[in-house]
């Protein structure tokens, strides 16, 4: 494409800019390359030729420059153009070189079928002038529709030797129209008195029911007419299209409903110059966005054998888009799913049978491995990282107490959301969606949007158990969505480019490198809740109105830790979860001891239970009247909230389906928190290459000890051996039973003769 530098006129009358002033040229005196120059003002001064043409600051005005200025603009180019434009001035300049060379395509090896025309060969027709004039004729001759979608309706013979004269200089772009790629006007300049109206307007919608536009519009009227002072000049007031866009530029688009409105303005009152500012996002782990949502699908319980529906909680980092961790619940998630879902995102994803080679650690600079020598097993491709600030909602297990300690035990900043502005989070609701069309919707008991969207029996159409369900996001995840393109949402360097989590993720690598940090298994202990106790002789402790013992508390004296709790109180950590067991912290070695329920049988098992079920049975204990001192006494309540008075073979028959699902979710609560514990030490094993691997400090999917027949014989088989422990208890000791009348003659054989020392002994027993 020609290009050529911008020229600079000085003869007589023409008008330079110099310093941002318009100098007119009023004399040359090209002999000493010298030129006077006179300003609008009246000032003259003398200038050198070169000095105007080295000086970067000075420029043709396009007062009298037949070459449109920039005015501080970059130069037009064919690429501004939209492809429309593109096309008409294609065809300008083929009827420019039809009419200089005879050939629209300006080059003879190139010539079109018919060409050249005799009018416009210059070997039959050698005056250029006359081949302008057959132009000009041939576009009269053109319809009127034609002549306007070229903009050639008013092509006179000076237009066209115009055109010719454009494009020597300009080259293709001298064809094309100026308007096209005229300045922009900018903003419309305002009155203060309108600023100040309009500002006016906006208040006032904020404390009223929400209106229409153009009834603000009218309150900017009504205050510009009752605030103008006596005998003032009327102020100009833009038209309602003009105040429309200064409006939503200034204020929005305004789409929200009203409270909403409301509550962001006046969190913005109170926000800090710093907190207005946004976050820009350039590398994994700086933002990881959570939040939780119903899953769409309805999965088969193997406990209680019914269709239920879950609900997903999963985090997603907002640079590369990855699906760093997730977890599905039954019930309503806690605090301690979501600490887990935290400390999930930290630790490698471990390799789950049926994954193929083509899932492994994929990411180079980091060999796989590697990163399975730390890990102890071999590691899926997912990117894993501490994070620095965590996006959440105004849910109540994010606003709890005790995510914020485990965010500072992770060393993460939390970033809440707005209320009721999920736009915050925005990337983790749209990857919702995705999730919804790309693999839900597809999974039999898909049960739609809403009720409106509902098949006929969703229910009936479940066949995924919840374990499955799990595994096949996970599969998902690892598989398909870290390989997706992102499409709109390619980063800023490369917006372009075929991009997924995955790549994003290897280029961050290979630019910041990765800090390969695992966390230690005492860190499970560490993000669950606390509660600070005292140590009673005979009983344990007291955590949450039910006592645990251990035998490492028999060995302990006062705590010698400071602090409000440390005179008399050690620390100890509980699952809400599972609460059979609590975990304690030796001072001494720092290992964690579990500390069982005093209720518990010495032999046996009994089903986990949480929170919601201690706080039933203490509420029917108190309701029976019953005032325990030990918690063994609790036993037999808690068992028959575990199970009904119905008999085993009836019980999945006459059982409510609200108490099935509850217990299902108990039993998966305590599944999920036997997974989440650490592994006890055991010897490191070896690789296939014979490098020691340390111990696994791996997720592990949770899964489900037993089947629901087998939980019913499991509760049945507690409660009985707790009846015969009871009996056994209330009953004297049993008497010895008498000798026979024989003694011990029927012990040997009669036949056989006795020797002197039986005889010996026989007579002085006698005697």
């Amino acid at each position: 494409m020609l290009r050529l530098q911008p020229k600079l006129d000085l003869s007589l009358r023409s008008v330079i800019v110099r310093d941002g002033t318009h100098w007119s040229v009023v004399k040359l005196e090209p002999q000493y390359s010298r030129v006077t120059l006179q300003s609008a003002d009246g000032e003259v001064r003398l200038a050198h030729v070169r000095d105007l043409l080295n000086d970067p600051r000075c420029r043709q005005s396009s007062r009298s420059s037949p070459l449109p200025a920039d005015r501080g603009r970059q130069p037009a180019d064919f690429d501004d153009l939209t492809p429309r434009q593109r096309d008409l001035t294609l065809l300008r300049v083929a009827h420019i070189n039809e009419l200089r060379t005879g050939y629209r395509s300006g080059d003879p090896l190139q010539a079109l079928e018919g060409e050249p025309k005799a009018e416009y060969d210059p070997a039959v027709t050698p005056s250029l002038e006359a081949r302008r004039r057959a132009k000009e004729a041939e576009l009269e001759r053109l319809d009127r529709l034609n002549t306007s979608l070229l903009g050639l309706q008013k092509a006179s013979f000076r237009t066209l030797k115009r055109r010719e004269k454009l494009l020597d200089e300009r080259g293709i772009m001298g064809c094309a129209d100026n308007r096209w790629l005229r300045e922009r006007c900018g903003h419309y300049r305002l009155d203060e008195r309108v600023r100040e109206a309009i500002y006016a307007a906006y208040e006032e919608s904020l404390v009223r029911s929400k209106v229409s536009m153009e009834t603000k519009f009218l309150w900017v009227h009504q205050y510009l007419a009752e605030t103008a002072e006596p005998g003032a000049a009327p102020v100009k007031v833009p038209s309602n299209s003009t105040l429309r866009g200064l409006w939503k530029e200034w204020f929005g688009p305004g789409g929200s409903r009203q409270r909403y409105a409301v509550s962001a303005a006046a969190l913005e009152g109170h926000m800090s110059p710093e907190r207005k500012q946004h976050v820009v996002v350039y590398r994994p782990g700086q933002v990881v966005a959570l939040d939780t949502t119903p899953v769409p699908v309805m999965v088969i319980d193997p406990i209680s054998r019914e269709p239920v529906r879950a609900r997903l909680t999963w985090a997603l980092d907002v640079y590369t888009r990855s699906l760093v961790a997730f977890r599905l619940t039954l019930s309503s998630e806690k605090s301690v799913d979501v600490a887990m879902v935290l400390r999930d995102m930290t630790m490698p994803l471990p390799m789950r049978p049926g994954w193929d080679d083509d899932m492994e650690w994929p990411y180079p600079g980091v060999p796989a491995h590697l990163v399975a020598q730390f890990a102890g097993h071999k590691v899926a491709g997912l990117p894993f990282f501490t994070p620095e600030t965590v996006t959440t909602d105004h849910g109540g297990p994010y606003r709890s107490h005790d995510l914020v300690r485990a965010l500072d035990v992770l060393k993460c900043n939390i970033l809440p959301a707005r209320v009721l502005r999920p736009t915050d989070k925005q990337a983790v609701e749209r990857a919702f969606k995705s999730a919804q069309s790309l693999l839900f919707e597809a999974l039999p008991g898909y049960t739609g949007a809403d009720v409106a969207d509902r098949g006929i029996d969703p229910e009936g159409d479940a066949a995924l158990t919840i374990q499955q369900l799990e595994h096949l996001i996970a599969t998902w995840i690892v598989k398909d969505w870290q390989n997706r393109r992102l499409g709109s949402y390619a980063p800023s360097w490369d917006p372009m480019g075929d991009q997924s989590p995955n790549t994003l993720f290897a280029a961050s690598m290979a630019q910041g490198g990765f800090a390969m940090e695992i966390p230690e298994p005492e860190t499970f202990y560490r993000l669950l809740p606390s509660s600070n106790t005292q140590i009673q002789k005979g009983r344990g402790v007291k955590v949450k109105k039910l006592y645990y013992w251990g035998p490492i508390l028999d060995h302990l004296d006062l705590p010698r830790r400071g602090g409000r709790h440390g005179r008399k109180k050690w620390r100890i950590r509980y699952d809400p979860r599972d609460r059979r067991t609590v975990f304690f912290q030796d001072p001494d070695t720092h290992a964690w001891h579990e500390l069982r329920w005093t209720g518990l049988p010495a032999s046996g098992h009994i089903p986990a239970f949480n929170d919601a079920r201690v706080d039933q049975m203490l509420k029917l204990a108190k309701t029976r009247g019953i005032v325990p001192k030990t918690d063994a006494e609790l036993r037999p309540l808690l068992l028959e909230l575990l199970k009904t008075h119905a008999p085993v073979s009836e019980w999945r028959s006459q059982l409510k389906k609200k108490e099935k699902l509850a217990r299902s979710r108990e039993i998966h609560q305590g599944a999920a928190a036997a997974a989440d514990r650490p592994m006890p030490a055991q010897p490191s094993p070896l690789d296939a290459d014979g490098l020691e691997l340390h111990p696994a400090t791996a997720r592990r999917a949770p899964a489900v000890e037993h089947s629901w027949e087998e939980q019913d014989q499991l509760v049945q088989d507690s409660l009985d051996a707790e009846r015969a422990l009871r009996r056994q208890r209330a009953v004297a000791p049993q008497p010895v039973a008498p000798g026979t009348r024989l003694g011990g003659s029927e012990k040997r054989n009669l036949f056989l003769i006795p020797d002197e020392e039986w005889l010996e002994g026989e007579t002085e027993e006698a005697s």
